[in-house]
């Protein structure tokens, strides 16, 4: 198999793996909703996080079917922002007691290392480090 190929294959593999991977960040987001207690605070929170939670794995979807290098770089921003803000009302739910951060340690880890994947997916599209 020649490299151009070999890159071909490589690409498709590590995007289905990103997509396996946004596809149970989402889910594992939704299971950590469901458990939430029924008080305003985590009500509150848990809609938001339902929200950037479960997009980051629509948004990646719809970034790997862009158009253009310009249409990738502007969808996986948004899909970082929403990795990100998913981070975010994660760690309010720990920070208001609603959640204990040990069981959502491991959660907060997945977005911060799927944050550094887009950021690095977003730099090599642009053909430059940020």
């Amino acid at each position: 198999m020649d490299d151009l190929k070999r890159s071909a294959v490589d690409k498709t593999a590590e995007e289905f793996d990103l997509k396996k991977r946004s596809r149970n960040f989402a889910l594992r987001i939704v299971r950590l909703v469901e458990s939430l207690p029924r008080s305003l605070t985590a009500q509150t929170i848990g809609r938001q996080l339902m929200r950037s939670g479960t997009s980051v794995a629509a948004n990646y979807r719809a970034a790997c079917r862009s158009r253009s290098t310009a249409d990738f770089i502007a969808k996986m921003g948004i899909v970082e922002e929403e990795t990100d803000e998913s981070v975010f009302w994660i760690e309010m739910l720990v920070d208001t007691g609603t959640v204990k951060e040990e069981l959502v340690a491991n959660l907060l880890d997945e977005g911060d290392q799927l944050i550094a994947i887009w950021v690095s997916s977003i730099n090599t599209a642009r053909g430059r480090t940020r």
